[in-house]
């Protein structure tokens, strides 16, 4: 991996995936510190300084994870790429329900795969629509900010400039993330909601050399988070890259006077199969009684439930793992269809030794594909609620933020980024060394 890093700048193609890749970052970061117009942002900032440390402001810190930061400063990229990330979940759910979207993206091929991507473009753009909406309605609210006025000239004028400035906005980063994936390095939308991951960790750094310097955090606790911090990468690492191999048998197959198949292979089981998304979906579900409670702040009955579900609460904590091992099993049971692998297997003469053909196979990678992802589920939902737990008042004290980037859903996103990245660029460098063997072998060959 360190001598892919190194290798990076040499080769020219890859030097310009790199370069671009960066360039897009910095517009997205600088996108990310551009005020929305109609917004005080000096009392935004003073009331979130305000209410650091509590429940509310632990609430937001979790709500602007995806958007690195912007959503606390309501900037033009305050929605981030949330509703991006959603519009994908929600329709990758209905190509299951919907037999249509399902033929689609088995059938359809690369211009299958475009209309799917279309579609994904007009839900997040129905869904920023919606979000952009209801914050317009939240920011020119003084009673969601503890009386502190934050648009001084509230109206329609200020909701409009809002929902088409914000939209604007998600649908920009939206297109820097296919950006990205046509001419960068990596996958575009993962790779912007860890650049806003990253920027953060310097704000930590400070506020932990903070605490330790002014005595509020003692050394031991510093060396208990630091070592808690490798174990939580190393065990990170190790669930990403963490597969279970099951091996296959071809059998020989004669067509004239040629004999195909016959070797020996594995098919790769990931633990860790549905990545971060049932943490997002999982947190999604948690926050928005808390988040339809600050857009209607006179509610009583959506305060009572958004305290309830505060972060820290054991109902928050209890109910955020349930949802994301329930949502473990479901989303891998939409990427990983045993009947089909089955049928594969089948239909190019594989087998599983030991194991009938078909619907054998199929009950039988059925049945270790569960264990394995309760294995990932559980990993999962200790790491989204780790940061809860060190932050308890009752056991480590932790600040928030800091706890937040010493090990969590935030430190999960951004190993797990790094490796698909690095990844990608070990193979884009073993396929131009595959290229310039084979321009080596032919130009022998035309010499010979």
């Amino acid at each position: 991996m360190l001598a892919a890093l190194g290798n990076i700048f040499k080769v020219p193609e890859l030097r310009k995936k790199v370069l671009f890749t960066l360039f897009i970052i910095v517009v997205y970061r600088v996108g990310a510190h551009v005020p929305t117009p109609g917004i005080d942002g000096n009392a935004l900032n003073n009331f979130f300084q305000r209410i650091s440390g509590t429940a509310g402001g632990n609430l937001f810190n979790i709500m602007a994870l995806f958007s690195g930061g912007a959503l606390q400063k309501a900037t033009v990229f305050a929605l981030g790429i949330m509703p991006y990330i959603s519009a994908s979940i929600i329709l990758q759910l209905l190509t299951v329900v919907i037999p249509q979207l399902e033929r689609l993206a088995k059938d359809g091929g690369e211009e299958g795969r475009r209309q799917l991507i279309q579609y994904t473009r007009y839900g997040t753009l129905a869904l920023a629509l919606i979000q952009t909406f209801f914050i317009a309605l939240w920011l020119e609210n003084p009673m969601a900010f503890q009386g502190t006025v934050i648009v001084p000239n509230p109206g329609w004028s200020f909701r409009l400039m809002t929902i088409l400035t914000l939209t604007t906005g998600t649908v920009f980063i939206m297109w820097l993330g296919e950006q990205i994936d046509e001419y960068g390095i990596g996958n575009g939308m993962s790779i912007l909601i860890t650049a806003g991951i990253i920027e953060a960790i310097p704000t930590a750094l400070m506020q932990t050399y903070s605490l330790v310097r002014f005595g509020q955090l003692p050394y031991w606790k510093l060396a208990l988070m630091i070592a808690l911090f490798f174990g939580t990468v190393i065990a990170v690492v190790l669930i990403i890259q963490g597969q279970r191999k099951i091996p296959v048998q071809y059998a020989k197959q004669i067509r004239g006077h040629r004999v195909y198949g016959g070797q020996s292979t594995y098919l790769p089981l990931k633990v860790n199969q549905a990545g971060v998304i049932p943490i997002i979906f999982a947190q999604s579900i948690i926050l928005f009684p808390a988040t339809m409670a600050g857009f209607f702040p006179t509610q009583s009955f959506l305060r009572s439930i958004a305290t309830g579900l505060s972060p820290g609460s054991i109902l928050y904590t209890s109910l955020t793992a349930f949802l994301i091992i329930f949502f473990t099993f479901f989303y891998t049971a939409i990427t990983f269809n045993p009947v089909d692998v089955a049928n594969n297997l089948q239909k190019f003469g594989g087998f599983v030794p030991g194991i009938r053909p078909g619907k054998n196979t199929a009950e039988h990678l059925d049945y270790l594909m569960t264990r394995i992802a309760f294995s990932g589920a559980i990993f999962l939902a200790l790491i989204a609620i780790f940061p809860n737990i060190i932050n308890s008042p009752k056991i480590l004290n932790i600040p928030f933020l800091i706890a937040h980037f010493f090990g969590g859903t935030g430190l999960l996103i951004i190993v797990g980024v790094m490796l698909d990245t690095m990844k990608t660029i070990e193979s884009q460098l073993l396929m131009r060394h595959y290229d310039g063997f084979i321009k080596k072998g032919k130009l022998k060959a035309r010499v010979r």
